[in-house]
């Protein structure tokens, strides 16, 4: 039987084996475990006599065991086996199994082997927990074997379940022999040009390197075939956008636009006039624009993305704007009508003549105003849609949709935008808002198929905000932190207090029931590793907190959260805007997009649990006016990772350098949204923190729209086809999707 990358794994290896590197790897075929690279090396000279180990050192012996008994565990199911090994010079080493299973028949008096692990102590032994081993068969066998590691390094893979390192060895060196021949998805020439070894040789050096080998060689071509095969994909999509011309779309002099520039209160940066320039350009070209609009909180991204939309109705057209929550939405839509007062109110009395109308289109609307909101989209009636998921559904209507504004872009895929998109009869100019800035490399992948614009400048006079970390273990530190928000409210400012859960409004609701089913980015809530777990924070018992603190006596405390319906969420958003409220208690359903001049003190309870871009986003909700902002995170004994992150926020306000850092901190498969790290809807060798992994993706981004833009199909290319392919299957479109 002939072996390709293609081959399923069950075919090369037991079907048992298979199924569990499917399950916990995400490898399904023998391309995906030739693509499995080791974590690490260990070098022949690791192969340690048992008279030199030490406790905590990374061993590789070769020992023969000398006895192996089995006992059953107290407090635990199961048998605890414990095998001594001896290297005949009357030197021993104990092997611990906490579960016999599998290893009794295996490790019997007189086999011989190799043994690796991290040495421990236990009674005055050392030991080996739950060590990778391999056994010889044989004289003959164990000659090869030790001739084999005394020339080569022992490549060292992450184990799953019962599949030790040396199984996924052998498989993979099967897997080596076996496929013929090694398809290469990197077209002869770029690899001439990028001075690229075949792929066929980076195998070999990445899973079997000779002494004095460099495996990073190896590695780096593997992540060039990454990058280079998902930026074909990015490549691909924005030649198919671009492939439909749109409609031009020119304003009229004496239009909307020029009516609500002159009418701006303040004037805008810089950069918001440099923007503006381009989206007006692209605005006017035949060519659908995809942009991404990234910028500092607070950078002023909706003014620019109103006057594109105005500019669009001028032209005679119609804009969507796609939320990601229902409170972002509606405050949306109320801050565009404020901004445009009567040119908001077209036919309306009062109204400007040249004026639209605004409506807003949710799930949870009465059917009277989803019905007239429906009937203004259709009709043309209404210049702007605002809308939540509602607005991509099948029956939603546009009369001639020109512009696509996203905000938030990483709630939503590809497809919801291509929805959106399909329900115009000419591609529709998109525009894409991301709430926080974000770094270039992820920048060239997760947003590769768009142009990107920066605003870096905020408008003028924006105050400071001074951010501290508090230790919730020190009372003192909790009740002043309190009283700085009475102090603010005393002189008519407003607060936010966020918790990371929603809580239950009766405790004996609370058990069993997950708590957090809230709108969260895609940068955080960060999940706890560093220790035990407590209980989180809710709203409503925040709010039962602050209601009984005497320095709050007297204040208007309200609770905001996703489960509140629509109408609740909508009034207590509308009454924290007008003053009517001196505190709000929420979730991260205020993250983005809230604009509350007044509100000048944030506390951001278990802040620990909270990423960084995450943090400087919440945190961009106040100091919006023209007093200085406060923003107090308070966490409760966190570990080394979680204080570094809380450091850094209170450390500096630069955005960029934040969105950085985040990604320093974080698991790959965490930034692409794909939570199980390693599986095949995630990047596998890339590392988009590291300097030099940018520059392979950036080299990849070149050649891959080159290759594109010179043969669209790739009919030339059929193994770069085929990995293009292979890369799309349904978890991979997911993961894209997730961008």
């Amino acid at each position: 039987m002939a072996v390709t990358e293609q081959t399923p794994l069950a075919r090369l290896v037991r079907r048992g084996q298979a199924e569990q590197l499917a399950r916990t790897k995400g490898l399904h075929t023998v391309g995906d475990l030739l693509d499995y690279a080791p974590r690490r090396y260990l070098q022949p000279g690791q192969l340690t006599d048992l008279s030199e180990l030490r406790a905590g050192q990374e061993v590789m012996v070769v020992a023969e065991v000398v006895r192996a008994a089995s006992r059953p565990m107290r407090g635990r199911r199961g048998n605890l086996l414990t095998a001594v090994l001896s290297d005949g010079l009357g030197h021993e080493l104990d092997l611990t199994f906490f579960g016999s299973h599998g290893h009794e028949n295996k490790l019997r008096p007189g086999v011989r082997g190799f043994f690796a692990g991290t040495v421990g102590a236990y009674h005055g032994r050392l030991q080996l927990a739950h060590p990778d081993y391999e056994l010889f068969a044989g004289d003959d066998n164990a000659a090869r074997l030790v001739e084999h590691y005394r020339t080569h390094q022992i490549p060292v893979y992450s184990a799953t379940g019962k599949i030790y390192s040396f199984t996924i060895r052998r498989m993979v060196e099967l897997a080596l022999d076996s496929v013929e021949p090694v398809r290469d998805p990197v077209p002869a020439q770029v690899r001439e040009a990028r001075g690229l070894m075949s792929r066929a040789q980076a195998l070999e050096l990445v899973h079997r390197p000779r002494v004095g080998d460099q495996p990073r060689r190896g590695l780096a071509r593997l992540k060039y075939d990454e990058a280079l095969t998902l930026q074909v994909v990015l490549a691909q999509r924005r030649h198919q956008a671009e492939s439909v011309p749109a409609v031009p779309r020119v304003p009229p002099p004496g239009g909307l636009l020029a009516a609500f520039d002159a009418r701006l209160p303040f004037e805008l940066t810089d950069g918001q006039r440099e923007v503006g320039k381009v989206l007006a350009e692209e605005l006017a070209g035949d060519r659908p624009m995809n942009r991404l609009l990234q910028g500092e909180v607070g950078s002023g991204k909706t003014v620019v993305a109103l006057r594109a939309m105005l500019a669009v109705i001028d032209a005679g057209g119609q804009a969507a704007l796609l939320a990601p929550t229902e409170v972002l939405a509606a405050q949306h839509v109320r801050s565009i009508r404020a901004m445009l007062g009567d040119l908001a109110e077209g036919g309306l009395l009062g109204g400007s003549e040249i004026g639209t109308s605004v409506a807003l289109l949710t799930g949870s609307q009465t059917a009277a105003a989803r019905k007239r909101a429906l009937l203004d989209a259709a009709s043309g009636a209404a210049g702007i849609v605002v809308g939540t998921h509602a607005l991509i559904q099948q029956h939603v209507q546009f009369a001639d949709l020109a512009l696509v504004v996203v905000d938030e872009q990483h709630r939503f895929g590809v497809e919801q935008r291509d929805a959106l998109r399909d329900k115009a009869t000419r591609p529709p100019h998109v525009l894409v808002m991301t709430a926080t800035p974000i770094p270039r490399t992820v920048a060239m992948t997760v947003f590769g198929d768009m142009e990107t614009s920066t605003l870096r400048e905020l408008p003028r006079g924006r105050p400071p905000v001074a951010t501290y970390v508090v230790d919730a273990e020190r009372p003192g530190w909790v009740e002043r932190t309190w009283q700085r928000v009475a102090e603010e409210v005393a002189q008519g400012h407003q607060a936010y207090v966020v918790c990371p859960r929603i809580g239950d409004l009766d405790p004996d609701l609370a058990a069993g029931r997950d708590s957090t089913d809230e709108d969260v980015s895609d940068w955080g809530p960060v999940p706890d590793e560093e220790g035990p777990t407590r209980e989180l924070t809710g709203v409503h018992a925040m709010y039962d907190q602050l209601r009984a603190n005497p320095a709050l006596s007297g204040a208007r405390i309200a609770v905001l959260h996703g489960r509140l319906d629509a109408e609740t969420k909508d009034a207590t958003m509308r009454a924290f805007t007008a003053g009517e409220l001196d505190v709000l208690v929420a979730t991260t359903v205020i993250e983005v997009g809230v604009d509350v001049p007044n509100a000048t003190v944030m506390v951001v309870v278990d802040a620990d649990r909270f990423g960084v871009s995450q943090l400087h986003q919440l945190r961009g909700r106040i100091g919006r006016g023209s007093a200085p902002g406060l923003c107090l995170l308070m966490a409760t004994a966190p570990g080394p990772a979680a204080a570094e992150r809380l450091a850094a926020v209170a450390g500096t306000s630069d955005g960029f350098e934040l969105a950085r850092l985040d990604l320093a901190f974080r698991r790959e498969g965490d930034v692409l949204g794909a939570r199980q790290s390693g599986s095949t809807g995630s990047v596998r060798h890339l590392r988009l923190g590291r300097p030099e992994d940018e520059q392979i993706i950036s080299d990849a981004r070149e050649d891959a729209f080159a290759i594109v833009g010179a043969d669209p199909t790739l009919a030339g290319h059929p193994d770069l086809a085929a990995a293009v392919a292979a890369r799309l299957d349904d978890e991979q479109a997911a993961f894209l999707e997730r961008g």
